[in-house]
């Protein structure tokens, strides 16, 4: 079967070419280009070479087109997609909304397009010894480094390592010394980790693993309390698919989560595992898909993305912390991994398991309705007890004359924990030293420049910052507004928590994770490794150190404000509440030593607060799902958010006020779905692009979510340039 015509995307992320485009196979290439070839093709009226994707082969064509434009060449030795990744693609782009290329973009090695290829350097090995008025210092010693390590330098490196002169090594070559082979540099991270021995399973534990290994179900959610040692169930469900020469893919959901899965993964299996995550660079990341599309590895471990990694005899896939927002994407597509992982593990016939001590409301009523099996791990390993909840009223603080940001409870607690060497945590969700500034005399704002949000001050460089777009200013003596000299900090955040407990507790070391600390590359490697070590007493931080984080010596978890997460305004602050505070409260505690968990609330009655205390997740599931069903909100409906943003509001307002006209018209045919909107987003401007969105509610078959679709697209058609569209099915927020 000889092939003449190929369907071609091309790399554009505008919606209006989001479609397969028809090129000519020219004969010299026909019987070599294969379903998900990368090619080069001429586009547009000046028959620019850009990159497409191959969809479709064609033995001929349906009807006669005039002028057809021919591929030009492939790009790649392989193709970068195949059949079953081609199902994947529609998918998403059908259950996402998404696009072609934001889809394919998800799957081929990251970076390919922007040029990224395999490293390589010229490295130096001996050819002869040095002879004649050469043998003599120093070409005799540069000669046995080599000899010594062969492959192993670079003429710089070799120089810098030894302090011989460059103009000595160049000249041992030029006489043929020594040669330089250019060799593949891996950058691969080869850092050697201390033995992890297998633990022997509890009987829930064994269990567990027998229920997922040798029943029938390919579907389980594994809900085991903090400490339950679900990750010792991860390591010897691995180990069976090793067993049986199969793959595995183990996501965590965040970054900070990484280094502790890494190293017990690596000190049971050694370092033949691939770590995928956002953090690594462009040239990271393709060396890693490169090592497992050559089956050099068998298991993966990593954030969402790696789920896509080209793994060819897929057995297990587990997805721990499977409740964590990280797991939904912000970014085009905006898939959910949960979705997508029990799509690929029904496609390729494997496992999948999600793990928490919190399960997402959505998963927990799919296990309810006998989609999932559900796996309970009630008791934590070793016989180690749940933590002491403590619930203090800050209200009672206040008019107790007690104006720290510590309750007197907690200030206590923090003094006993120090005294016996022992570790604390403290969890605050918000970063910054104030949380906005204000003046006292006409109650001015200091607001972003760019977006519709409060500036957060911080101490750390004296100014003020956006959170959303990186804007910042510095502080005036005066209000911009009256003149008045009263600018005062309100609220309070990690880096403002830091300065307390320095002057609270100076004996202590501290470490603070959040988001202005581990910017920089294995930042949060430093600092997991350092509070392990027990360099410091006290780890503050936001929900990166809520879960997940396993330290033997912490026995006191402090809440500074659990009502952050509950006075958002989001159908699902209450459920981010209670996984948030169980999760943190679940770092206490976890060997030998009773944990203690303080939790400082001005909401002490709310039901997710007082479910948290008790660790009683049936009870608030069932206090919450029934609200979510009289609200018609997930999982008994769906919800689409169709946000639109431009920089020129008129525009923005006219053109999403024409598209409600036209999504209500639809909807007078289709009774089951509701629409709220147009109107603007709670953040109403963000990088100097205003933001409106409408929502919809409902039910949403694929026919009903593409034509929804369909309408976007033809009403943006004329202002796609400027008017710029995010659709996203089930978003974590409606912020």
């Amino acid at each position: 079967m000889e092939y003449k015509y190929a369907g071609i995307v091309v790399n554009n992320e505008s919606i209006m070419v989001d479609k397969l485009f028809t090129y000519k196979i020219p004969t010299e290439l026909r019987g070599l280009i294969q379903i998900g070839h990368r090619v080069k093709v001429p586009f547009g009226r000046g028959d620019r070479l850009i990159d497409g994707f191959v969809l479709e082969l064609k033995e001929d064509l349906e009807q006669k087109i005039p002028y057809i434009k021919s591929i030009k060449t492939i790009c790649d030795e392989f193709p970068l997609f195949n059949e079953l990744d081609l199902d994947l693609i529609n998918m998403m782009k059908k259950r996402y909304l998404a696009t072609y290329i934001d889809c394919i973009k998800l799957i081929i090695p990251t970076g390919i397009t922007k040029g990224i290829r395999k490293k390589t350097a010229n490295l130096l090995y001996v050819k002869l010894a040095p002879e004649g008025k050469f043998n003599k210092s120093p070409y005799k010693e540069i000669y046995t480094a080599v000899k010594n390590n062969p492959g192993v330098y670079t003429k710089s490196a070799l120089s810098k390592e030894f302090a011989y002169s460059l103009s000595s090594v160049n000249t041992m070559i030029k006489h043929g010394f020594l040669t330089t082979e250019e060799t593949v540099i891996d950058r691969l991270d080869s850092k050697q980790y201390n033995k992890y021995s297998a633990k022997i399973l509890n009987d829930e534990q064994e269990r567990a693993v027998s229920s997922i290994l040798y029943k029938d179900g390919g579907k389980f959610l594994l809900h085991g309390v903090t400490g339950s040692g679900k990750t010792e169930v991860y390591l010897h469900l691995v180990d069976s698919m090793l067993t049986e020469g199969k793959d595995s893919i183990v996501l965590v959901p965040e970054i900070s989560l990484t280094p502790q899965m890494v190293e017990r993964f690596k000190g049971r299996f050694g370092n033949n595992i691939s770590v995928f995550h956002s953090k690594m660079s462009d040239g990271e990341r393709f060396d890693e898909w490169m090592r497992i599309k050559k089956r050099k590895t068998k298991i993966v471990i990593g954030a969402r993305s790696a789920l896509f990694l080209p793994l060819e005899n897929l057995g297990m896939i587990i997805i721990d912390e499977e409740h964590e927002n990280s797991y939904k994407s912000e970014s085009n597509p905006k898939y959910d991994a949960r979705e997508v992982a029990e799509y690929i593990a029904e496609m390729k016939g494997c496992k999948l398991v999600l793990g928490t001590a919190t399960p997402s409301l959505d998963s927990y009523y799919r296990a309810k309705l006998g989609e999932y099996e559900l796996l309970e791990i009630k008791n934590r390993v070793d016989n180690a007890k749940l933590p002491n909840m403590m619930l203090v009223d800050m209200r009672e603080e206040l008019a107790n004359n007690n104006r720290s940001i510590f309750s007197l409870k907690l200030h206590s607690a923090i003094n006993e924990a120090l005294a016996k060497g022992e570790q604390i945590i403290l969890f605050l969700n918000r970063r910054g030293f104030s949380t906005f500034v204000s003046c006292r005399k006409c109650g001015f704002v200091y607001k972003c420049k760019q977006c519709d949000i409060s500036l957060t001050y911080h101490r750390e460089d004296n100014l003020m910052h956006c959170h959303y777009c990186g804007y910042k200013e510095s502080i005036k003596n005066k209000c911009p507004k009256c003149s008045s000299k009263y600018i005062k900090y309100f609220g309070i955040g990690t880096e403002r928590v830091e300065e307390e407990v320095k002057k609270h507790f100076p004996q202590a070391k501290t470490l603070r994770m959040d988001m202005d600390t581990t910017r920089r590359k294995n930042s949060y490697i430093d600092i997991y490794e350092s509070f392990k070590k027990g360099e410091a007493q006290i780890l503050i931080g936001t929900q990166m150190i809520a879960k997940g984080l396993d330290f033997p010596n912490v026995t006191l978890v402090g809440v500074l404000a659990a009502d952050l997460t509950l006075n958002l305004p989001d159908y699902k602050s209450a459920e981010r509440t209670f996984q948030l505070l169980t999760q943190v409260s679940g770092r206490a505690g976890r060997s030998s030593k009773q944990g203690k968990v303080i939790i400082q609330t001005y909401s002490p009655e709310h039901y997710s607060i007082q479910f948290s205390l008790t660790n009683d997740y049936k009870g608030f599931y069932n206090e919450e799902i029934n609200i979510r069903e009289t609200m018609n909100y997930p999982p008994f409906k769906k919800i689409i958010n169709i946000n639109l943003s431009c920089d020129k509001e008129n525009l923005l307002i006219r053109t999403i006020k024409d598209l409600g006209l036209k999504i209500k018209e639809y909807l007078e045919e289709d009774k089951n779905i509701s629409m709220l909107g147009p109107c603007p987003c709670a953040i109403s401007k963000i990088k100097d692009m205003y933001r409106w969105q409408i929502i919809l509610k409902g039910e949403f078959p694929f026919d009903t979510a593409a034509k929804i679709k369909n309408i976007v697209y033809e009403e943006l058609k004329d202002v796609y340039t400027e008017v710029k569209l995010n659709l996203d099915v089930n978003p974590n927020s409606l912020i």
